[in-house]
């Protein structure tokens, strides 16, 4: 019985809930990832020649990621 309420209730809620919101559950970790490279991005630029490298590649990948998350934010649910 309870498995029965619970799977009615996540039904509601996402027959309630806005895409926007849906989304926003979707990209929130891709870009918690994106920020999490950018930061070993950062602490790898302090080793000389091959940080600064690392840290720019990272940033693209940090980039990239965003570009992804916000196109989804715009699909249209």
């Amino acid at each position: 019985m309870k498995s029965v309420m619970r799977l009615a209730v996540i039904g509601l809620l996402a027959a309630v809930l806005s895409g926007c919101f849906l989304t926003k559950l979707a990209t929130t970790p891709m870009r918690l990832v994106g920020a999490a490279g950018s930061v070993v991005g950062a602490v790898l630029s302090i080793i000389p020649v091959a940080g600064n490298a690392a840290d720019e590649a990272l940033e693209k990948v940090d980039g990239a990621i965003d570009a992804t998350a916000d196109n989804i934010d715009k699909i249209p649910l």
